[in-house]
């Protein structure tokens, strides 16, 4: 009998959740580029990181990301979804949580949850149990009943967060994520992420806290000026030298002469 020869694994790419392509954008036709050429890919199980000066143009990159703002060339597709041509579509698979906390603050807590719950068209009978897992990240106790109104500048954090999980996302964008977080909160929010990539979903985030982007994150994608400087698996990195000096490398790359991150590749 003649022995069949074995076939060829053949290892194809993850699909990925989030594709940019050469993504521009301006505010006035006279105006400079905010953010010009970035482009890169995020995948089910990733955390990545969105890092820069302020003013390098990550806010702009996440909503237009998002939706919030139109942009001038390029294309973005999250989960396959065109954010231009099928903005609907594109939008029910991510949540995103500003950097400004916008909430309704003349509802309660539970109100604004009920709210988003309905506009993501999160069954009824599933509701309760997520929320009470999300209260277990957030603690916002008897509190959630209140005005938003009397929130503190960290309890709006909160709501927001937990809003913008409720649909239970496939991609969630942060922007800012730990600002006014008391310390245990942080913490929790962290071990959150690791375990929410874990089940196949994907979070990009923008922070300047250099620590948390670290120690949570698989890959940063660095601007600055509106230009992609590098896109660099961290975890990799730390891997090859334990001693790497995260902190030091975010900031050479923020220098006007240096090329530390070519010198990477």
């Amino acid at each position: 009998m003649t022995k069949q020869p074995e076939k060829e694994v053949v290892q194809t790419e993850k699909e990925a959740v989030v594709q940019i392509t050469g993504l521009c954008k301006r505010y006035s036709k006279k105006a400079d580029y905010a953010i010009s050429n970035v482009t890169f890919k995020c995948y089910a199980g990733e955390i990545v990181g969105l890092l820069g000066h302020n003013g390098a143009g990550k806010s702009t990159t996440l909503k237009c990301l998002e939706g919030m703002l139109p942009f001038d060339e390029g294309e973005i597709l999250i989960n396959g979804h065109d954010v231009k041509k099928d903005p609907i579509a594109a939008k029910a698979d991510m949540g995103f949580v500003t950097d400004n906390h916008a909430v309704f603050v003349k509802m309660t807590g539970m109100e604004y949850l009920s709210f988003m719950a309905a506009v993501y068209k999160v069954p009824v009978e599933v509701r309760a149990e997520r929320l009470e897992k999300l209260q277990d990240v957030f603690r916002l106790g008897d509190a959630i009943n209140n005005l938003i109104s009397s929130y503190s500048h960290g309890m709006r954090q909160k709501i927001c967060m937990m809003g913008s999980l409720l649909h239970r996302p496939k991609l969630w964008i942060l922007d800012e994520p730990m600002t006014g977080l008391d310390p245990r909160t942080m913490k929790a929010v962290r071990e959150f992420m690791k375990e929410y990539v874990a089940e196949g979903n994907c979070i990009i985030f923008s922070s300047h806290a250099l620590e948390a982007v670290k120690n949570v994150c698989d890959r940063v994608v660095l601007i600055r000026k509106g230009q992609q400087l590098d896109d660099l698996n961290i975890k990799q990195m730390l891997a090859k030298d334990p001693n790497f000096d995260f902190e030091q490398f975010y900031l050479d790359n923020q220098s006007d002469n240096n090329n530390t991150a070519a010198n990477l590749k």
